[in-house]
């Protein structure tokens, strides 16, 4: 099977100091996977690095390919990669448009829509559809600043899904969700797993990890720690090793909890 992303010795800088060093794997086309790691371990610059809005260090060949190409057409690339994170929701919560126009955006790549023209009606009929899988067909005409986080989220979602990408990146989704909400959001993922869509979760807790989840890389001061089969990586001693906290790993009918000790 070929590879959705791939990283060979991909190091990055940031006002001179190294923040990941030497990130190497290759991600399967349809492999459901998680990259765990504490705040500031590197995730982030992960996740900018497979979007575009971080370069590594020149090197050849590239240090970074989606689905075994190194240069893409933007729109082309949404077609195969979604993405969703925390600065891509801020950017869209700023604008003020109804949520079925945040999700149109995806057709356009901007926030909002352009000035020129409006959608065709092909455009409006996935958009209702996006919506329709995520659960928010109701309020597709509130304003986006008005939404909570979870519906926010699940908007943006939506805005990815438009597209039928075979992979989605869901960057640290969970983030500022309340206990329902999270909950929700936990089943709309496992939904789009069952869907045929490969998910990679960015995160730094275990219990957001669902029970489709093919493999686990653990990722520590910039660096990658471990990557394996999620029953091999997700052990007492992995775990503990990597938040510096001794923890006791507990999986229940395939979720997963770190207890501290």
């Amino acid at each position: 099977m070929a590879a959705s992303i791939e990283m060979r010795d991909a190091t990055v800088l940031l006002g001179g100091r190294p923040v990941l060093r030497d990130a190497t794997f290759a991600l399967e086309e349809g492999e459901h996977v998680c990259i765990l790691g504490p705040n500031g371990s590197g995730k982030s610059t992960l996740v900018r690095l497979i979007s575009g809005d971080l370069f590594p260090l020149h090197r050849e060949p590239p240090a970074v390919r989606l689905f075994g190409r190194d240069r893409w057409d933007l729109f082309e690339l949404r077609g195969r990669l979604g993405i969703v994170s925390d600065t891509l929701q801020a950017w869209q919560a700023a604008g003020g448009e109804s949520v079925l126009d945040t999700i149109l955006s995806g057709f356009f790549g901007g926030v909002g829509l352009p000035l020129r023209g409006a959608p065709e009606a092909w455009m409006e009929e996935k958009a209702r559809e996006a919506a329709r899988i995520l659960g928010i067909e109701e309020i597709l005409d509130r304003r986006a600043n008005t939404l909570s986080s979870g519906q926010m989220r699940r908007a943006l979602v939506a805005r990815a899904l438009i597209h039928e990408p075979d992979t989605l990146l869901l960057d640290e989704p969970y983030t500022s969700l309340d206990l329902a909400a999270r909950h929700q959001f936990y089943q709309r993922v496992r939904l789009l797993a069952a869907r045929g869509h490969a998910i990679i979760l960015v995160t730094h807790e275990l219990a957001e990890i669902p029970p489709e989840t093919d493999r686990v890389i653990l990722i520590q001061d910039g660096r990658i720690r471990a990557d394996g089969p999620k029953r091999s990586i997700l052990t007492s001693g992995n775990i503990s090793a990597l938040f510096g906290i001794p923890v006791e790993v507990r999986e229940e009918d395939g979720r997963y909890r770190a207890l501290p000790e």
